[in-house]
């Protein structure tokens, strides 16, 4: 089990994920046409090639989802009982295909559960960087997560 118990994470510890990710036409198409999205800004090349981008977007979702996701080996995997919401999800600028993100988390807060004994709630900042450094995506995760067997 990768993932880090409530009692090992401390507020300030950071990862720098070792996963990175090239987002793929496929990804995006997949991902906008599964969650019934019919945005031209998404699907429709031509009609984009006008647009200020000059190219398709990958959608927002995908791109939040695949911050999160990058994020759980290394912090929630076998110890996550709940996700309990995302906040202050921005996205700086815009993630094309051919984009490879590189994630970092950070635990930014961490407090006991009042109704469970054996968990806490855990505040992650999740940050996504395209290949050139530039932020393209962050949030504020919170997730109940269990304490260390005794």
């Amino acid at each position: 089990m990768p993932g880090l118990w409530f009692d090992e994470l401390s507020v300030g510890q950071t990862f720098d994920h070792p996963i990175r990710r090239t987002v793929t036409e496929t990804d995006n198409l997949l991902f906008t046409t599964l969650s019934h999205n019919p945005a031209a800004l998404h699907l429709d090349a031509e009609a984009m090639k006008d647009s200020e981008y000059g190219r398709i977007l990958v959608n927002s979702c995908f791109t939040l989802s695949l911050m999160v996701g990058v994020s759980v080996g290394d912090t929630t995997l076998g110890t996550a009982i709940a996700n309990l919401g995302w906040d202050e999800v921005r996205f700086p600028a815009p993630v094309f295909v051919g984009d490879t993100l590189r994630i970092e988390t950070e635990v930014i807060d961490l407090r006991e559960s009042k109704s469970r004994p054996n968990a806490g709630i855990v505040t992650f900042a999740h940050r996504a960087y395209n290949q050139d450094g530039k932020l393209v995506a962050q949030c504020k995760r919170s997730g109940l997560q269990r304490k260390k067997p005794a």
